[in-house]
């Protein structure tokens, strides 16, 4: 089944909720299909965890419509609420209550037998780390072992829906790596997922990205449609055997309007050529040979489609979000 065709978890139109004195979220358009993985992207402030709990139906819109799993989410039932787990930002579980007290707790809500609890909770410490923890009081917890301990309470009752308020913050790079791992096997087996971030390399995990800033989602797509988006295509990074060759290459690459969307010299160098086509990797060896075959010949010394970071692409979003701003100021 393909994206196009899943049912939607979440689809919000023109949603806004406006906090004044300009914070809030505004004109919000989006859809999660079920069975992926959302991750929205953007710096502290700009939205994502209202986002996240309009979806949840804890605020309400003042404009727009939205449906969570096919409900309008601030007319949930129980039954509903049981279809959803909830990692907020902020640790909520009792500070005097030790691991397996808390998750007890939170599973008990659900209605889970105290068997149960104890083969879910068993798996869930282990994949965490916290099982030699299970003891502790949680206000005994450092940062990123109660962001775990919060992971394990919104999974016990393996919710079909999943939003994860920063769930990797302040968490080491391998048990980050893991979070990830298992929340794409969350979504093999047909959960949904809304994840928010700061970490503009998360993307890469996500089967779409919402990058927002101010309250306003900028634009919703692939990684990979991301990066196009922005760079116009894929880029080949090409290395010219002999730099005199450099006008040449760039008039004979100008011309082949229907593979090159654009070329121009890479910054901070002479001998090197940023070619956009469709995709860098069909399109590589077909642009050597077009070099290649001209008379006299142009040498490739080395080409290679070149791997744009998030953050770049990141960064590069933000300032053509800011450019019209700056404009009607200027």
């Amino acid at each position: 089944m393909t994206a196009a065709s899943k049912q939607l978890a979440i689809h919000a139109e023109g949603v806004e909720v406006d906090f004044g004195n300009g914070v809030g979220i505004f004109d919000q358009t989006y859809s999660v299909p079920e069975g992926t993985i959302l991750g929205m992207i953007g710096p502290s402030g700009c939205g994502k965890t209202t986002t996240c709990r309009v979806a949840l139906g804890l605020l309400t819109p003042q404009r727009g419509t939205i449906t969570t799993l096919g409900r309008t989410p601030n007319r949930f039932t129980a039954g509903d609420r049981e279809r959803i787990g909830y990692i907020p930002q902020q640790f909520v579980l009792y500070p005097r209550l030790s691991v397996a007290e808390n998750i007890s707790f939170v599973a008990s809500l659900y209605g889970m037998s105290t068997r149960q609890i104890k083969v879910r909770m068993d798996e869930l410490l282990a994949f965490v780390d916290l099982t030699e923890a299970r003891d502790r009081l949680g206000q005994n917890l450092s940062g990123g072992m109660q962001r775990r301990l919060m992971l394990v309470g919104a999974l016990m009752h393996d919710p079909a829906l999943l939003f994860a308020d920063e769930p990797t913050a302040g968490i080491d790079p391998v048990l980050r790596q893991r979070f990830w791992e298992y929340f794409r096997r969350l979504r093999d087996e047909g959960r949904t997922l809304v994840v928010t971030t700061q970490i503009v390399s998360e993307a890469i995990y996500c089967d779409y990205v919402a990058v927002m800033r101010q309250g306003r989602i900028l634009a919703v797509d692939t990684p990979m449609g991301l990066r196009r988006r922005v760079l116009g295509g894929e880029i080949i990074d090409l290395t010219l055997e002999d730099p005199e060759n450099i006008g040449r290459a760039l008039a004979t690459l100008r011309r082949w309007h229907d593979v090159v969307k654009s070329v121009r010299v890479a910054p901070n160098s002479e001998a090197d050529l940023h070619v956009v086509v469709e995709d860098a990797r069909e399109y590589l060896p077909e642009v050597l040979n077009r070099l290649e075959n001209q008379r006299p010949r142009i040498v490739v010394a080395s080409a290679a489609p070149l791997d744009v970071s998030y953050d770049d692409i990141f960064i590069r979003l933000m300032e053509e979000a800011q450019a019209p701003q700056e404009a009607d100021h200027g």
